[in-house]
């Protein structure tokens, strides 16, 4: 036996999966444990109808799909294969269906999987039952499939078992014990079994297991209907069990398998019905399993009239049997992966579909035996991502229901949640009201996009209106704030962004051995470095500060920073940190005449020499306390103004009473977002993310080799010199072709990239996407195509930054 001793709770496709993987690396002193017989459990895995499409618009997710069939496709038990590959057709029904099927090409182009469009002809070819005049169009990704999920369990099974992995049916958990905040075992009805690590794969029960170590798990058993036809006479004499495509009709929330003379429906569009994990039955306690609930037959009765619509040879076959089936849903549609923040070695793999099952198994193996996970980006799937209001049961309860309805909506880059909202406002959101604000969400605040009240300012002014998928959410009132803070000065919400205080006599040494730059120099100093993890991927890019000997407040990006922070806290105490940011407000003054706004309104020097670029200092603004610092993330000449939240508001009309007289003017996101990227600034979690290092990224900057040894200096030696992609700059001339994210990008038919952000420049008058290509392309001058819908835009790589690449505007 090696390893320490594992307990995985759950033996459905994901606990299976894991005890493979985990084993496979040379731990085999792993128990799993499940209530149900094996290797059908009772679980979402025994009834899942096994539907895989990999394609998504989170590269992770189609990642971890890949892997799923990959690994599935090499499976079998006895000879029958645990994947059955007749690739998956997606069919649009409806103009703007058929629109975003070009997009989702888009993205599994952009992701490396290959897919083509199909015409209507094309579309019955793959599927004959089809209905040629209903149909427009569709999307056909050829290594989709059907997967076995419970021959998958039993192929696992049988690998990790030969390695010495025990798995024990009929085992049901009753407590996850543990002693002095870390786990020790777990017992079961059948008695206890000693643990180092405790990993939930519980599914559906996941929250009920969670929470016996006290933890919070946002996820949402609900009931999905899947019903299965009798023979379909145009299907008589079908002995294999599929040969065409599995089918997706998302216009009518509706997919579609063989099941060899008859047909699997799937159904999205019925009122959700989500239930507690309390009130799932005993396997011994239910009918047929505990995840299958009494079909409904009056929520299915649209499902049937669009299938017969969509595939008329239905219509000479009955529905036999159905079931309203359980699976697990999360607020923002993302697995739960990681460790509790409070209990050591205590782990989640949660809310998992069979569909990306096997990749997480194996990111679970990597990140458990090599301390990180190597193979894909989880910080999309970090269990510690969520705020607090997110856990609460209203708003899981709330979001889960939302998700479950918008499955297979066509959902805009930018389209706002819906309630719970408003959940979190910053002092100044009655003055922003007064002004018309457009607000969009962001880690639950309310922030404004544009301000109605600047309208007037449009008039005169060369502001493009962009293609009608971007001119959602969008005004050129944008494009007129941005102009404007380039012109005179404009103040910006910057409340929403995290910040942490760190303190302690050990609070110096402690960020050294975390940050990439070197953070310990004098009172007032204010450093951009770098979050690494072990194998030198960027967890983060933040700002700290150091107010005083051992005070330092850190711009983060959000609550995976808090918990990378307090995960390496040292056990003597002589660290602290803590969230301030719903104590605190932060407003953005910046543009030409900043200066001019606030030096009349302090007696502190606020002078190039007064404070310097990249350093911070605590003055009054008026009557208000506030620490600036002179940073500014639209390139410009200001100060980002912190100040507690119950003072934020006279700080707000301070600046506006002296802005207002000097042409300046309040702004939102939108002209934010146009004027970082004409500065070049990178923005984590969408430009760059754990896949990443600093040099690939454009960061490198913010590394200091020569500093004492900090989280993955060793990885980052190693990687400097080898180069092979870049974090590019492209140019746009076609006013009208603004792009959003994540579209593929070409070197003739070749996808050889994707994009990451974008937005219009208005002050260089160009279209600007940031890239991921390969570091032969990134040259500029090297003309590409950015895949739109189904168009390909011309752009070429350009020199970086676009405005002001001598600095003299931020410097000034």
């Amino acid at each position: 036996m090696a390893g320490p001793r594992v307990v995985i709770i759950g033996a459905g496709v994901v606990g299976a999966a894991l005890a493979d993987e985990i084993s496979a690396r040379g731990w085999t002193e792993v128990t799993v444990v499940d209530q149900g017989p094996l290797p059908a459990t009772g679980g979402s895995t025994s009834h899942a109808p096994g539907l895989v499409f990999q394609t998504n618009s989170s590269k992770t997710m189609t990642e971890l799909a890949r892997y799923t069939v990959e690994k599935f496709c090499s499976l079998d038990v006895d000879g029958k294969p645990c994947f059955l590959q007749v690739g998956g057709l997606e069919v649009a029904t409806t103009p703007e269906r058929l629109a975003e099927l070009h997009r989702r090409h888009g993205w599994i182009s952009a992701w490396g999987i290959e897919s083509r469009i199909l015409t209507p002809d094309e579309c019955v070819e793959q599927h004959p039952l089809v209905n040629r005049d209903k149909v427009l169009g569709g999307l056909l990704v050829l290594t989709d499939g059907l997967a076995k999920a419970v021959l998958a369990v039993e192929a696992q099974i049988r690998r990790a078992t030969e390695r010495g992995v025990r798995f024990l049916a009929r085992h049901e958990v009753l407590d996850v014990l543990r002693a002095d905040g870390e786990v020790t075992g777990v017992l079961t009805d059948q008695g206890e079994i000693p643990a180092d690590i405790v990993v939930c794969c519980a599914g559906i029960w996941g929250p009920k297991i969670a929470r016996m170590v006290g933890m919070n798990l946002p996820l949402t058993p609900l009931a999905h209907q899947l019903a299965w036809t009798g023979p379909v006479p145009a299907l008589a004499g079908q002995t294999e069990e599929a040969v065409r495509p599995i089918l997706r009709h998302q216009d009518a929330d509706l997919y579609y398998r063989d099941r060899f003379d008859g047909l699997g429906i799937g159904y999205y569009g019925h009122r959700p019905m989500p239930i507690s994990a309390d009130d799932i039955l005993s396997v011994d306690e239910a009918e047929d399993m505990p995840s299958v609930l009494k079909f409904t037959e009056e929520d299915f009765e649209d499902a049937w009239t669009e299938t017969q619509s969509l595939l008329p040879a239905t219509k000479e076959a009955k529905v036999e049997e159905g079931i309203n089936g359980l699976f697990s849903f999360t607020t923002d549609n993302f697995p739960l992966l990681g460790e509790s923040p409070d209990v050591k070695g205590f782990w989640v793999a949660e809310a998992v579909w069979v569909t990306h099952s096997a990749g997480v198994g194996r990111a679970m193996a990597e990140w458990l035996v090599d301390g990180h996970c190597s193979s894909f980006d989880l910080h999309e799937c970090d269990v510690n991502r969520f705020e607090p209001h997110q856990l609460s049961p209203e708003y899981v309860l709330a979001r889960d229901c939302q998700n479950f309805v918008e499955v297979y909506d066509i959902l805009h880059p930018l389209q706002p949640s819906g309630d719970p909202r408003p959940i979190r406002t910053s002092p100044f959101h009655p003055r922003q009201q007064e002004h018309g604000a457009f607000f969009l969400e962001a880690n639950g605040w309310e922030r404004p996009q544009w301000y109605e009240a600047n309208a007037s300012l449009v008039e005169g002014r060369s502001i493009p209106t962009p293609n009608d998928w971007a001119a959602q959410y969008w005004s050129p009132i944008v494009g007129a704030e941005a102009q404007v803070t380039r012109e005179t000065v404009a103040m910006y919400d910057m409340t929403a962004l995290k910040r942490l205080e760190v303190s302690g006599p050990g609070a110096s040494a402690f960020l050294e051995r975390l940050c990439t730059g070197k953070v310990a120099k004098s009172v007032g100093s204010v450093t951009y470095t770098l979050l690494l993890d072990h194998d030198g991927g960027i967890r983060s890019d933040i700002t700290v500060a150091r107010l005083a000997r051992d005070l330092f407040q850190v711009g983060a990006n959000g609550n995976l920073d808090l918990d990378w922070f307090t995960r390496h806290l040292p056990t003597d105490g002589t660290v602290q940190v803590r969230d301030i940011t719903p104590g605190t407000c932060c407003i953005g003054l910046w543009g030409p005449l900043a200066r001019k706004v606030l030096q009349p309104l302090t007696d502190e020097d606020f002078s190039g020499d007064g404070l310097k670029y990249f350093r911070a200092k605590r003055a009054y603004i008026g009557s208000v306390p506030v620490t600036a610092m002179r940073l500014s993330y639209v390139g410009e000449l200001g100060w980002e103004l912190y100040t507690t939240a119950d003072q934020g508001l006279k700080l707000w009309d301070t600046l506006w009473q002296a802005a207002k007289p000097l042409g300046g003017v309040i702004a939102g996101r939108g002209a934010f977002n146009s004027l970082r990227l004409e500065k070049g600034y990178r923005s984590f979690g969408t430009d760059m993310t754990y896949e990443h290092d600093p040099y690939e990224a454009g960061v490198g900057f913010a590394v200091k080799l020569d500093k004492d040894d900090f989280i993955g200096k060793a990885a980052l030696e190693r990687r400097k010199e080898n180069v092979r992609r870049r974090l590019t700059c492209l140019t746009i001339d076609d006013p009208r072709s603004v792009v959003m994210g994540k579209e593929p990008v070409y070197d003739g038919d070749r996808a050889v990239g994707y994009v990451t952000s974008a937005a219009y420049g208005y002050t260089i008058g160009k279209g600007i996407a940031y890239a991921w290509l390969p570091a032969e392309l990134a040259t500029p001058g090297t003309p590409v195509h950015i895949g739109y819908f189904d168009q390909r835009i011309e752009a070429v790589v350009a020199e970086e930054p676009l405005f002001d690449p001598t600095m003299s505007r931020l410097r000034g």
